[in-house]
């Protein structure tokens, strides 16, 4: 294929040999979880494998447990505990070397991260301390013995093997965020040990040192070893500091192929797009490519070819590490070399992608629907399927769902006609990314409505509200209802059930008012049993517009579920920052003049907390009465030539903005297709069931 890309970004696809082994390009796919680990192997294989066919020159696996002593249940990685496990690896490496790309395996022995609650044994680390799992396991690991850590080595080693014979080009052993022996072994917060593997960085560093070199002893010059370390703790006085960064990489600058760099721990490296700009790390990471003579890559959430040539010409770095932007767009590198910039669906920094770890369950992408489903839907990030016997198709809303659903519609070939209520398209995003912090999410909305313009078989009609009759002789085929959602004003989610009792008058609002332009003085209330991000969002809102804010949550936490997007830490930073007052364990019971009444959720002791107003951030329901005036008229649908109607996306079931998406690019991917199986009660999806032991 001829390149037609910008001669600006020729630097990106230049070889560049690590030990052994020749990346074609610049683009270096870091290793990244994603919720299928071993249960669902052969959906990870497809996924790396489309990310070689987009054009990534080194595609990693995730993390990989390399022995049973060390493992992270509930957490579902990979695993290379024995030869059994070599087929799945095996298949994975095939997958990725299919499209072009050098495989990368990253093993990881998770030491004082790893509680064992799978296989009951006995953690160990480099000093006896608690086990630092984000459960707080009540578990602690023990202080490693000399033979310890020669059985350390020695279980090394045969991983290492283990990795040659499943065919992979690349080794990373894994230092960072926390995870991995080697950080736990230079970090003085977990390494209080007084032999010749504690004390100076010399001796910390030693089992690195020694690791990488039984690598080079087990793979010789068939594979390169590459080693990720964190570059900043960020803990304090104890840790791995920065400055301990440059002086181990000074005195160790030629021991492993590859210096894999990452920001601190993992909530700093993968920041939410509110808290980490792109390029994040530039000032952790630039001058230490000058202490080396062998390459760097490290990681920003790239989603801009021009920074990341500037990472380049800048001696920053020598490959462009991406792991959300990777996921957002597993063609990135191929656009850009097709000089098809316009057409990257840009990461949004939402984190969504990382809660499919943290929950246990495959991980989905806001932008891209198809993460994951690439081999459980046979759903390609770019390529549709072909058109079906229908023709015209009416897509009604043009929030998150409708664009996707029009954008794959007609992509598929059908003629589409796109109606939206409001002037302005995008829905929820384009309100949403007002807010504070949010502006980054209006990519949603971007890349659809830019794709659907380049599309001469679909119409848009904005400042178009339609009503049943409307729709019913409008006569197309298949109609989509992506009519959207609103919050509800009295309070009921999951504390209440019912309405909130009211005694006197107090002014009550909801996320639409403030994003409708809605301005509150005096003092307010947040009352958040959403748990998400919006609550917080709206509390930042109110106090940088100069009201005195209060956030009240039923919850130990704020943003109770943003645990999951690693943001919670700093979300509740930033309300302390904005002078937001924070009531935990805390319920709004009753509305009165002037006042609410709140009630603790352990005691039910009650109080009373003064305000002029109160924001109820609770939930939301679906806009679906153009749904309910059509399913009145069923029996008139085929007068009028409809196949069917369906509501699709928040008007349905509301949900994240990943969901959205998903149900626009389902509906689009399922319409004319035939029942999977053809079964009365299909299973939608493809899935791997383990053999059951003899």
């Amino acid at each position: 294929m001829t390149s037609a890309r910008d001669p600006r970004y020729d630097c990106l696809f230049e070889p560049l040999a690590i030990g052994p082994v020749t990346t074609p390009n610049r683009f270096y796919q870091v290793p990244h979880c994603n919720g299928g680990g071993y249960r669902d192997p052969t959906a990870v294989a497809r996924m790396r494998e489309i990310k070689a066919e987009g054009g990534w020159g080194v595609v990693f696996t995730e993390q990989v447990e390399m022995h049973h002593s060390s493992e992270i249940s509930p957490y579902i990685e990979l695993r290379l505990w024995d030869d059994n496990d070599i087929p799945m690896l095996a298949k994975m490496s095939d997958s990725i070397r299919s499209g072009g790309a050098l495989a990368g395996i990253e093993l990881a022995y998770p030491g004082i991260n790893g509680p064992n609650l799978y296989t009951r044994e006995v953690p160990m680390a480099p000093t006896a301390m608690p086990v630092r799992t984000y459960t707080n396991d009540p578990v602690s690991a023990r202080s490693m013995t000399k033979r310890d850590i020669a059985n350390l080595r020695q279980w090394h080693r045969a991983a290492f093997r283990r990795a040659r014979t499943a065919g992979y080009d690349l080794i990373c052993l894994y230092g960072a965020h926390g995870f991995g022996v080697i950080q736990h072994f230079l970090s003085t917060l977990t390494n209080h040990r007084t032999d010749e593997y504690g004390g100076s960085l010399e001796n910390r560093s030693r089992l690195m040192r020694e690791l990488i070199s039984d690598a080079k002893d087990e793979v010789g010059d068939t594979m390169g070893i590459t080693l990720r370390l964190s570059l900043h703790e960020l803990v304090g006085d104890l840790g791995f500091t920065n400055e301990e960064v440059r002086e181990l990489v000074g005195m160790n600058g030629s021991v492993p192929d590859l210096w894999d760099l990452a920001h601190g721990s993992w909530e700093d490296c993968s920041g939410a797009s509110r808290f980490k700009e792109e390029a994040a790390q530039h000032d952790l990471v630039k001058g230490i490519r000058e202490l080396t003579d062998r390459p760097i890559v490290g990681v920003g959430r790239f989603t801009s070819p021009d920074v990341m040539v500037k990472q380049l010409k800048t001696g920053v770095l020598d490959l462009i590490g991406c792991a959300r932007p990777s996921i957002a767009d597993p063609w990135l590198p191929r656009k850009i070399d097709e000089g098809r910039v316009s057409d990257i669906r840009e990461c949004i920094g939402c984190n969504m992608c990382i809660t499919g770890d943290t929950t246990m369950s495959l991980s989905r992408c806001t932008q891209n629907p198809t993460f994951m489903e690439e081999w459980r839907r046979d759903w390609h990030p770019e390529i549709m399927n072909a058109k079906g016997a229908s023709e015209n198709i009416l897509v009604v809303g043009a929030g998150p769902a409708g664009l996707e659903a029009t954008h794959a519609l007609g992509k598929r070939g059908y003629d589409v006609v796109l109606a939206e209520a409001l002037e302005t398209l995008g829905g929820r995003v384009s309100l949403e990314s007002t807010l504070p912090g949010l502006s980054a999410w209006g990519r949603v909305r971007d890349y659809r409505t830019w794709q659907i313009s380049q599309l001469g078989n679909v119409n848009v009609y904005p400042d178009n509200e339609l009503s049943a009759d409307d729709v019913l002789e409008f006569g197309s085929d298949h109609v989509a209802l992506a009519t959207g959602s609103h919050w509800r004003r009295d309070g009921v989610s999951r504390y209440h059930v019912k309405p909130i009792g009211t005694q006197g008058s107090l002014p009550v609002y909801t996320p639409d008012d403030i994003m409708g332009g809605t301005k509150l003085t005096g003092k307010v209330v947040v009352f958040d049993d959403d748990h998400y991000y919006m609550g917080a969002v709206i509390a930042e809102q109110l106090a940088k517009d100069g009201a005195t804010v209060v956030l009240v949550t039923p919850s130990a936490y704020v943003s109770e579920w943003t645990l999951n997007t690693l943001e919670q830490g700093f979300i509740h930073k930033r309300l302390l920052d904005n002078n937001v007052g924070i009531m935990r364990n805390c319920a709004v019971t009753q509305l009165m003049s002037g006042a609410v009444q709140c009630t603790d959720t352990y005691s039910n002791i009650d109080s009373t907390l003064d305000c002029d107003s109160i924001v109820m951030v609770t939930s939301r329901l679906g806009n679906d009465a153009l749904w309910q005036a059509l399913s009145a008229r069923e029996s008139e649908w085929i007068d009028y030539g409809i196949k069917s109607i369906q509501v699709i996306g928040d008007a349905q079931s509301p949900a994240p903005i990943a969901w959205a998406t998903f149900a626009g690019h389902r509906f689009a991917r399922e319409l004319d297709e035939p029942v999977r199986n053809g079964t009365e009660s299909p299973l939608p999806f493809r899935r791997e069931l383990a053999r059951l032991a003899d």
